[in-house]
């Protein structure tokens, strides 16, 4: 991402799980464009580092501790977002996590169904609760939220990350219509990757009893011939947190790299 473009410039923007991954590129695209960017995950040491990288290149960061799965931290993150900085412009709920509680619906258990859904589904509903609390009272934001293809297509061996991402894109349209009746001046889009090559796809990967294979099927998924980078991913959800995208409100951008067009 080219630096200096400014397209967010002063914006005050929290994203969470930005500690590593597609989070941590999106913390940087942001900061690289001008904003101030909270860098919210429940991994504060790997936070602090991503804040260090932030600051080498001159841009501004901080810490935000946060359980996305815990309503009290929502509330304290954001009132302190609001404390510190007057206002919150941009949320991007990101933190997420994978397969590894999940399965077929014959496979999976009503545990592992529940740590799926509860940081992937519930996350994101405590995030947009206290965005809109947040950015209704300054006039407006862009709430952006983190879906998946596999919100929009099905995975047989994927139930709950299935229906988690799929509640993703369905409460950000119901987010995004009831913002705008309101008059809010608050928008709310859903982006939706492919696999996309971060630490949590490594780690899946690496799990399996044929990394290299796992890894070939993957990038061969796409006609790119190519995972995603977590770049690719960031550029999008920087259009939808600047100004360009101004009329755009519960849309789902698909950044998969041709997956679904098949």
């Amino acid at each position: 991402m080219a630096a200096g473009r400014d397209r967010v410039a002063g914006k005050i923007a929290l994203v969470t799980g930005a500690a590593s991954g597609i989070g941590r590129a999106i913390a940087r695209t942001f900061a690289e464009q001008g904003a101030t960017v909270m860098v919210a995950d429940i991994q504060e040491t790997a936070a602090l580092a991503v804040v260090a990288e932030i600051a080498e290149f001159g841009g501004n960061a901080e810490v935000v501790p946060l359980d996305v799965t815990d309503e009290g931290q929502w509330a304290a993150a954001v009132d302190g977002v609001l404390e510190r900085h007057g206002r919150l412009d941009v949320l991007v709920n990101n933190a997420g996590v994978g397969s590894r509680n999940d399965g077929t619906i014959e496979d999976v258990t009503l545990d592992g169904w529940r740590a799926v859904m509860g940081v992937n589904a519930e996350g994101v509903m405590l995030g947009c609760k206290n965005g809109v609390r947040a950015m209704k009272e300054t006039g407006g934001g862009s709430i952006v939220n983190m879906s998946s293809i596999a919100g929009i297509v099905g995975a047989p061996q994927l139930s709950a990350y299935c229906a988690s991402k799929g509640a993703v894109r369905m409460l950000t349209k119901s987010v995004a219509l009831h913002c705008a009746r309101k008059g809010y001046g608050i928008r709310c889009n859903s982006v939706h990757p492919s696999y996309t090559d971060t630490p949590m796809v490594d780690r899946m990967i690496n799990s399996r009893s044929d990394p290299a294979r796992m890894r070939a099927a993957l990038e061969s998924a796409s006609p790119f011939g190519r995972m995603g980078a977590p770049d690719d991913i960031a550029g999008a959800v920087l259009y939808l947190a600047s100004d360009d995208s101004s009329f755009v409100t519960g849309t789902e951008l698909v950044v998969d790299g041709g997956v679904t067009a098949m």
